[in-house]
C-alpha cells in the first residue's frame, strides 16, 4: 500500500499470487480497478500422496505425534503450524519428547534460513517446524510425511503444503490434524479436492476425540 500511495491514479496495475486467501483479495480490491480476473487451473494432490485425518482436540495433537513417532522414524518430516508465534512452542514440545527439530519462520534471517535448510538437506535435522513459508519453492525430494498440525484455511495452501511430498514420482504421507474449530474449513478441503481423506482413530490413551 506504501508503494501504490506513490503511483499515479492513472495507471494499468497487475496482481500476481499464488494463492488468494482474504487479506489478498483486500489488498486486490483497494489497489486494482475493475479488475479482471484470470485464474489458471488448479492443482490436485499428487497421486502418490496418501493423506490421512485425525479428528481431535486441540490438546491431542502432541500425544498424536509422539504415537506416530514411537512406531516409526521422525526423519525427513516437515510440520506446519498456521502462526509462527507457535512454531517455537511447538518445537519445544516436540524436542522434549527427544526429537531432533529445527525452526523455520519468516522472523529468521536469510542467512538463518539458508543454515536451517543447509542443515535439514544434510540430515542433521530430521525434523522441520514451519510457517507457510516453507509451503511453496523449495527443493527437497525426499520428504517422507507432511503434517498440518492446524487446518490452512487456504485449499491451495493445503495442496502446496502436502505438495512437499510425493515429488519426482516418489511416495509420501500427508496427516492432518482437526480439530473441533478446523472441522467446518477441512470440509471445504474435502470438497475442493473431491475426496474424503482417510479419518485415523486418536490413541484411545489420549481420550475421547471430537464427533
Amino acid at each position: 500500500m506504501t508503494i501504490a500511495k506513490q503511483l499515479p491514479s492513472d495507471r494499468q496495475t497487475m496482481l500476481f499470487s499464488a494463492t488468494m486467501p482474504e487479506e489478498i483479495r483486500k489488498l486486490a480490491k483497494n489497489i486494482l480497478k475493475d479488475p479482471v480476473q484470470v485464474t489458471l487451473s488448479l492443482a490436485k494432490p499428487a497421486d502418490g500422496i496418501t493423506q490421512q485425518a485425525y479428528i481431535c482436540h486441540e490438546a491431542q495433537k502432541i500425544g498424536i505425534i509422539k504415537d506416530i513417532f514411537s512406531k516409526e522414524s521422525a526423519e525427513r518430516v516437515i510440520l506446519f503450524v498456521s502462526k509462527k508465534s507457535k512454531v517455537r512452542e511447538v518445537a519445544t514440545a516436540l524436542r522434549r519428547m527427544g526429537l531432533n527439530v529445527g525452526e523455520m519462520h519468516s522472523d529468521l534471517t536469510q542467512g538463518e534460513r539458508d543454515e536451517m535448510m543447509f542443515l535439514y538437506k544434510s540430515r542433521k535435522i530430521d525434523l522441520l517446524v514451519a510457517t507457510d513459508i516453507l509451503a511453496r519453492g523449495i527443493d527437497i525430494d525426499d520428504i517422507r510425511i507432511v503434517i498440518n498440525f492446524d487446518v490452512p484455511r487456504d485449499c491451495d495452501d493445503y495442496i502446496h503444503r502436502i505438495g512437499r511430498t510425493a515429488r519426482a514420482g516418489s511416495k509420501g504421507r500427508a496427516i492432518t490434524f482437526v480439530s473441533e474449530d478446523d472441522q467446518e474449513f477441512f470440509g471445504r478441503i474435502e470438497e475442493f479436492i473431491e475426496q474424503s481423506v482417510t479419518k485415523m482413530e486418536v490413541p484411545s490413551e489420549l481420550g475421547d476425540a471430537p464427533a
